[in-house]
């Protein structure tokens, strides 16, 4: 009696989270793929059905495809770029140089600014007018570097990837030195004991012991990756041209702009079906030694 008192004090207790996340993260997953079989506003009632026309439309749009390689460029520049930098400054807050708490502090401001508030302050720095990096550009001679940084196509998704960069390597700074804390000093000492450097101990010992927290870090910024929105919008709307489209802005502007929400909803469940087969690919993988030579 006693068990099954305390279990269902538990549940009530777990009662309105889970309610929220079944509400919010689980039952839009069926809920969106319902809506793309139809050709819906979002507005009138859910009547016109067309089956499968909106994924027919969904593969023949080039769109689509160079958001999607948009996407893969975030995803290569978030796995090649912000994790190693995240491991970095992991290793760096978890050594013990003097002034480490203030590091911890500087490094993870971009992590506590809104992307929003981001986005408008980047955008003042790549003004082409009044910009803070075409002024110091120009201040130091260098003039024919200083352009149009967002509203130029073949600069605007590097400039973006930048930005995203900077504002999220932090996050992964704070999981690697989550992990870093976790190996028992006494293995690193005895390496050292043997002879081994500080760069043989690391490629040897450090980083095998955090070959669990990379492939979480790759997932992460996979999925991140895939669905990331915020700051991109702000910045430029997916322009010009659709040079920093991505499958995020698109559906939403397919959605709630061009008011063809059941377009949308297909663009939503292509990005959810993207994600849940990388993610899978890669646990597959892992747990095969195939990811770290195992």
């Amino acid at each position: 009696m006693q068990k099954n008192r305390n279990l269902i004090e538990a549940l009530l207790f777990i009662l309105p989270a889970l309610a929220i996340y079944l509400f919010y993260f689980i039952l839009p997953i069926p809920t969106s793929f319902y809506f793309s079989l139809f050709n819906w506003d979002g507005i009138s009632a859910v009547s016109n059905f067309i089956g499968f026309d909106n994924w027919v439309e969904l593969f023949q749009d080039p769109i689509v495809w160079k958001s999607f390689g948009n996407n893969v460029i975030l995803i290569f520049a978030s796995i090649l770029i912000q994790i190693p930098l995240g491991l970095m400054l992991g290793l760096l807050i978890s050594s013990k140089l003097k002034g480490v708490r203030l590091y911890k502090l500087l490094y993870f401001l971009p992590m506590m600014i809104a992307s929003v508030a981001i986005a408008m302050i980047w955008n003042l720095v790549f003004d082409p007018n009044f910009g803070l990096l075409n002024a110091i550009l120009n201040s130091v001679g260098l003039e024919q570097f200083a352009m149009g940084w967002l509203g130029d196509p073949k600069l605007a998704l590097g400039a973006i990837i930048g930005v995203v960069c900077w504002q999220f390597t932090p996050f992964y700074m704070v999981i690697f030195s989550a992990a870093l804390s976790g190996i028992p000093e006494e293995i690193l000492e005895a390496a050292y004991l043997d002879g081994a450097s500080k760069i043989q101990t690391f490629f040897k010992i450090t980083l095998p012991l955090l070959k669990s927290t990379v492939q979480v870090t790759m997932i992460l910024a996979i999925t991140g990756s895939l669905r990331y929105f915020d700051l991109i919008f702000v910045m430029t709307g997916g322009g010009p041209n659709h040079a920093s489209e991505l499958l995020a802005t698109y559906m939403y502007r397919q959605a709630f702009t061009s008011f063809r929400m059941g377009y949308g909803s297909t663009i939503a469940v292509f990005m959810l079906m993207i994600a849940f087969s990388i993610t899978f690919l890669i646990l597959r993988n892992r747990k095969q030694g195939i990811l770290y030579g195992e």
